[in-house]
């Protein structure tokens, strides 16, 4: 079986978008980087294409990094595989209280 694709942009990012219809949660997924590095990533939740997966442990308050840069922190400890998305991720832009 093709494992499906998730791709990390920047070397500074600590998650990759999923490339793939019907990740569910246990699947693994490759992640490959620019560099041709590739590592498979067991994915916790079911995660849409496009959405995003931590390819690395990031602690509660750390920023989330895509295409070299934050777009927000985390709202809580995300353990590598898991789904990212507005559940655990706090958006830091517009906010006007920072």
């Amino acid at each position: 079986m093709e494992l499906k694709l998730a791709l990390k942009v920047d070397d500074l990012d600590n998650v990759a978008t999923i490339f793939a219809n019907g990740i569910v949660d246990g699947m693994q997924v490759e992640m490959r980087d620019k560099k041709g590095v590739s590592e498979i990533i067991t994915v916790k939740g079911d995660v849409p294409y496009g959405h995003k997966i931590a390819v690395a442990d990031i602690a509660k308050g750390q920023p989330i990094m895509k295409y070299g840069e934050s777009i927000g922190r985390a709202s809580c400890d995300i353990k590598k595989g898991d789904y990212v998305h507005v559940h655990n991720l706090e958006a830091m832009r517009g906010r006007g209280d920072l």
